[in-house]
């Protein structure tokens, strides 16, 4: 059984679908052992209403540190599910190859410092695209310059809005989320 950590910050739907992708079997041969939140957020809440173990790590100059000393050693793969804090380097370093993370763009287009949720879906609309989706890729040091693991897009049209694009957005994440997760996990899928 391979262990996941998951990273949060929000409402946690991401994570919501990955405990559900493992129930139902779509995740196969893993379970989530831990959830770390860097604020209070209903993440916290899905994990406990799961009863998978969970800490609140506040955001601050120690937090890699802090999150690098409760992560079991036995983790197989780190998730950063709508998780808005940047790791330092060092830990980066530390677990490469076995962070991901999802960005609600094609990266690399519209990544990077203060690229998240609807900043990403103005820049989108403000650029003109025709196309926009998710990417789930490698966590390194730098941000959002990880090798993609998946990405799918869609069709931006004329009458998109920020919240348009997120909605489509957020599907495309629950479809290949869990496909990322069994890639690099190094099952069958």
């Amino acid at each position: 059984m391979k262990n996941i950590v998951i990273l949060v910050s929000g409402s946690g739907t991401n994570l919501q679908r990955i405990i559900d992708t493992i129930d139902n079997g779509e995740i196969q041969n893993a379970k989530v052992s831990l959830v770390v939140a860097d604020r209070e957020c209903y993440g916290l809440e899905r994990a406990k209403n799961h009863n998978i173990e969970n800490v609140l790590i506040p955001r601050g100059k120690n937090f890699s540190s802090e999150l690098g000393r409760v992560i079991p050693k036995d983790t197989d793969l780190i998730v950063l599910a709508g998780f808005l804090s940047i790791l330092k380097p060092e830990f980066c370093e530390n677990w490469d190859g076995k962070i991901i993370n999802i960005h609600p763009a094609l990266l690399p287009k519209f990544g990077g410092k203060g690229m998240w949720g609807m900043h990403v879906h103005n820049a989108v609309i403000e650029a003109g695209e025709k196309e926009s989706g998710a990417t789930v890729h490698f966590v390194t040091p730098g941000i959002d310059e990880g090798e993609a693991i998946l990405q799918k897009s869609f069709e931006v049209t004329a009458d998109d809005t920020p919240e348009t694009i997120a909605e489509k957005v957020h599907h495309i994440e629950y479809e290949i989320f869990p496909k990322a997760i069994n890639k690099v996990l190094g099952n069958n899928s």
